[in-house]
C-alpha cells in the first residue's frame, strides 16, 4: 500500500501502517500467552472500538479463552471526551473469581477505563489486567492502570483499525490521524 496516498477522505496521515499493527499483536499475544499459561481469562472487549483489536489478538493468541463484551461511551460525535461515562450493554458473563482482561482500543484521558476498571472491581474478579492498542501521551490524563500497551501516539485525533469519528472511519486496516478539515463537514 502507497503510505502517501491513505484510503479515505478525512485521513490526513498514516500514523500505524497494517504491517506494523499486526506485528505488534502477534508479540502482545506471544507475551499474554506466557502471562496467562493454563488459565483461561476472559477478554472484555470494550465495545466498540476495541473490536478489530480483540478479534485480532485473541486468533493470535494460543490458550484458551473466553470473550465477553462491554459498551461505554464518552465521546459522542465529539473528538474530546465529555467526562461523563456511560454504561451501554453490561457484561453477560459472570466474573466473580475469574481473571479478566480488558481489551481497549485507546487510553485517551483515562476516565473511561478509570471508571470501567471501578466497575468491574466491585464485581470481585480474581484479577484484572488490561491491554491497550494504543496510549496517547497526555500530561492530563488520569493515572489509570495499563499493563500493556501496543503503541504510544501522540495527543493527535486518530481514526482506523476499529477507531472513529462520529461513526466512521473503522474499517480502515491502519490507524490514521484524522485531517482537522473533517471536523467541519457535516456530511460523510
Amino acid at each position: 500500500m502507497n503510505l502517501d496516498q491513505p484510503r479515505g477522505r478525512g485521513v490526513a496521515r498514516i500514523l500505524i501502517d497494517e504491517e506494523r499493527l499486526q506485528a505488534r499483536i502477534r508479540e502482545m499475544a506471544a507475551e499474554l500467552d506466557a502471562h496467562y499459561g493454563k488459565d483461561e481469562p476472559l477478554l472484555v472487549g470494550v465495545l466498540n472500538g476495541a473490536v478489530t483489536f480483540m478479534t485480532d489478538l485473541m486468533r493470535a493468541m494460543s490458550i484458551h479463552v473466553v470473550i465477553d463484551f462491554m459498551a461505554v461511551s464518552s465521546y459522542g460525535a465529539s473528538t474530546k471526551s465529555s467526562g461523563v461515562v456511560r454504561i451501554l450493554k453490561d457484561l453477560g458473563e459472570e466474573i466473580e473469581g475469574r481473571r479478566l482482561l480488558v481489551v481497549e482500543d485507546i487510553v485517551d484521558s483515562g476516565l473511561t477505563l478509570q471508571y470501567l476498571l471501578d466497575v468491574l472491581g466491585r464485581r470481585n474478579p480474581k484479577d484484572i489486567r488490561v491491554v491497550a492498542l494504543l496510549k496517547k501521551v497526555k500530561a492530563e490524563a488520569a493515572s489509570v492502570q495499563v499493563d500493556q500497551v501496543g503503541f504510544t501516539i501522540p495527543d493527535e485525533f486518530v481514526v482506523g483499525y476499529g477507531l472513529d469519528y462520529a461513526g466512521r472511519y473503522r474499517n480502515l486496516p491502519y490507524v490514521a490521524v484524522l485531517d482537522p478539515a473533517t471536523l467541519n463537514e457535516t456530511e460523510p
